[in-house]
């Protein structure tokens, strides 16, 4: 009579199959052929094998064992397994979300195990290739074509709609962000699929399981998609708190500065291939799958809003607290400032603080100057938008010329263009510039009085009164900005080194 040995068990998946005896877990090759991968000869069910223990010893070597042959009665090889440790379910990372436990100190760990690996992954032309701006954009595409028969059934047609707009927008105006990456060595052969339910987090250190290997060029890609991954896995599961410290600590790691807007770009991309497998469980009969698709693409358009690329106009007439305003909302938003009149002095070999006072439309203030400024002011700017970087311009803005030249930049590299126009009543104004220490800028009440009196009309931007407290002025300011309240979401901090 047959007895099956105590704890063991049997875990399937569409292309596989988990035998747990013992101490001991052996893993076999379905003989089947999915269009992305074809196992149905004995020997390429070999060869993934050796693959699988090969690519996995990168982050578990301890793990990953060997590959066995499976005999046939007459003693001939029929198959192959391979053979690896058996984890502890309990000490499953998906498993202790579940239950509450603490599970920093592995995360911060796995974090490190990611970049070192990153740090010493092949690179190289075929691999750099699959980091393109272009070959994001073709998954992406693929994605979208996938998905659109499931608009209005697994997801929200109107999510998925903004979702592809986004994703085309940032695309289209940010190649050098992606060249960049490719030059900086980002662009690696990683792990490729990396899920909380594959971590498992042990007295002495994280284990890493199951890398991707039926697809190479799904595993080259840049180390922060592949971070990306568990921090969407984390997200889903519904620990946006350590979804963001495990990207922190990623990011420290591998010293990766790359713009926030990146990062929430592959959290986006990655809720979004999860969406389009649910969707396809939807419509294999799982129920359940649809709410998952839905809850999956929302964490995507989540992340695409909170890492669209801006070009933030804060201007005014001297004393209204445009400068101020300009600050605190480069602050709240973790992006660059660049101010008029700190360009305008440095372009003259001055320091901020060094006096350039000049009766109106003289000085360094003629016409001529205040086009080179402005141009450099966009120059700067457009750089920074091409890297992904939000940008705030500090200046007047009083000329509809110099607006004009600001959203043509905007559109030119499909950046979201805002304007903000700080007003005071004309009494407050003329306080403070005169009571104001020395600083960059050189405008008195008159100066301040003939520049309203030239000023061109400014319609289409949102006005914000910045006589009150600070507080309210850059809650107003920030509202317009960003509507949806995405400067909340994985907030950019200080990228320093982890403990």
């Amino acid at each position: 009579m047959n007895s099956v040995p105590p704890g063991a068990a049997v875990s399937e998946t569409h292309s596989g199959a988990v035998f747990f005896i013992g101490d001991r877990a052996y893993k076999m090759k379905k003989p089947v052929d999915l269009g992305f991968l074809d196992f149905t000869t004995r020997r390429a069910r070999e060869r993934a094998c050796h693959e699988e223990v090969r690519l996995n010893r990168r982050f578990s070597p301890d793990v990953y064992l060997g590959v066995a042959d499976v005999h046939d009665p007459a003693g001939a090889v029929c198959d192959h397994l391979v053979t690896m440790r058996r984890m502890p379910a309990d000490r499953r990372l998906s498993t202790l979300l579940r239950d509450r436990a603490p599970v920093d100190d592995a995360l911060r760990a796995t974090a490190r195990l990611l970049a070192e690996w990153h740090a010493r992954a092949p690179r190289g032309p075929r691999i750099s290739e699959q980091g393109t701006r272009d070959a994001l954009l073709g998954r992406w595409a693929e994605s979208f074509d996938q998905t659109r028969p499931f608009h209005g059934r697994s997801i929200d047609t109107s999510d998925a709609l903004e979702i592809e707009e986004r994703v085309r927008r940032f695309l289209a105006g940010r190649a050098p962000l992606f060249e960049t990456r490719i030059a900086e060595g980002r662009v690696v052969d990683g792990h490729g699929d990396l899920l909380a339910g594959d971590v498992f987090c042990l007295d002495d250190g994280p284990r890493v399981l199951d890398c991707l290997e039926f697809d190479e060029r799904l595993r080259f890609l840049d180390g922060l998609d592949d971070a990306a991954f568990l921090a969407m896995d984390l997200e889903r599961l519904g620990a946006a708190d350590l979804a963001e410290r495990f990207a922190d600590w990623y990011a420290g790691f591998a010293g990766d500065p790359a713009p926030s807007s990146l990062r929430h770009h592959y959290v986006a991309y990655r809720a979004f291939v999860r969406a389009k497998v649910a969707c396809f469980r939807h419509a294999q009969g799982d129920a359940a799958a649809a709410a998952e698709a839905g809850t999956l693409a929302e964490i995507a358009l989540r992340h695409l809003r909170a890492g669209t690329v801006g070009l933030v106009l804060v201007g005014g007439l001297p004393g209204t607290g445009k400068s101020t305003l300009a600050g605190a909302m480069a602050d709240r938003l973790g992006c660059t400032l660049l101010s008029s009149d700190r360009v305008r002095k440095e372009l003259a070999g001055l320091s901020p603080a060094d006096s350039a006072a000049a009766a109106y439309g003289t000085g360094l203030y003629t016409a001529e100057w205040r086009e080179r400024t402005y141009a450099e002011l966009v120059r700067r700017a457009r750089r920074l938008l091409e890297l992904g970087e939000t940008v705030v311009l500090d200046a007047s803005w009083t000329s509809r010329e110099d607006r004009d030249l600001a959203a043509d930049l905007a559109g030119d590299v499909r950046a979201e263009l805002h304007a903000i126009e700080c007003r005071v009543p004309r009494s407050v104004a003329a306080e403070r510039l005169r009571s104001r220490p020395r600083g960059p800028s050189d405008a008195d009440p008159a100066i301040a009085a003939l520049m309203a009196a030239a000023a061109d009309p400014w319609p289409e931007a949102t006005a914000v009164d910045t006589s009150g407290a600070p507080d309210g002025s850059v809650a107003r300011a920030l509202a317009a900005v960003r509507p949806y309240g995405a400067e909340h979401v994985w907030h950019r901090r200080p990228r320093l080194a982890p403990d």
